[in-house]
Order: C-alpha cells, then structure tokens, then sequence
C-alpha cells in the first residue's frame, strides 16, 4: 500500500510538471466510419481529443552526417502529456508550442509515469 505522503508527494510532482506545458494538442486518430446515405465505408479522421495541454521536447540533435548527397541531421522529438489520456500508435498529433503548429505522428508506445508519459513523435508526412 501506498503511503498518503508518497501519493502527495507524486501529486505535486505532476503539478510542477505540468506547469512546465507550453503546448496544446489535439490527437486524430484513423476510422473506417459508414456513411449514412450511401451506407458505404470510407477512412476518415476522428479527432479523439482537442485542446489538451502538453510540452514537445527535442532531444538527441546528432552532429550533421555527410552521405554521398547530402548533409542529415537527427533529433528525437518527445511529447510530454498527462498519463491518462490515451494516444494509439500511428495517431495523428496536432501541437502547438511558443506559436508554431506542426503536424506529427505517435511511434510507438509511450513511457508511462505516475507523473506523465512521454510518446516518441516523427513528423507527419501522410499516415502510416
């Protein structure tokens, strides 16, 4: 059993996290959805939550490697937001942070903590 003072103590962790969220993001998600005139299927996106606080964290920037064409940078992109909220794999993420809006698709599944999860992000270039 959980002491009160170990639970309180992960409460106001979350509570410094959070404040630390300069984001907000919406999470699509892909249906198939039967329309209701033709009553055919067709793919469409379903917004599964809107306007949900979060921080983008960049991390890993590798130094520029030469290839035979051109020069490539890497960087790991990690979306910080609240542990309860679901976010499936290949979902679409929305974000905006310190006014830019940039379009990215969740890899993978998310690190899970008592105080945040973090989800591995890649930008979005179509769905997977």
């Amino acid at each position: 059993m959980i002491s009160d003072a170990i639970k309180q103590a992960r409460e106001m962790a979350r509570t410094a996290l959070e404040e630390t969220y300069e984001g907000r993001c919406t999470i699509i998600e892909y249906y198939g959805v039967i329309e209701e005139k033709t009553k055919l299927s067709r793919e469409k996106e379903v917004i599964v939550l809107e306007d949900k606080p979060c921080k983008l964290s960049f991390e890993k920037i590798d130094a520029a490697a030469q290839t035979e064409t051109a020069a490539s940078v890497s960087q790991s992109i990690k979306l910080f937001i609240a542990p309860e909220i679901r976010v499936s794999s290949g979902s679409k993420i929305i974000v905006t942070q310190n006014g830019l809006t940039e379009e990215y698709s969740a890899s993978g599944k998310p690190g899970m903590y008592f105080t945040h999860q973090e989800i591995l992000l890649k930008l979005l270039r179509g769905w997977t």
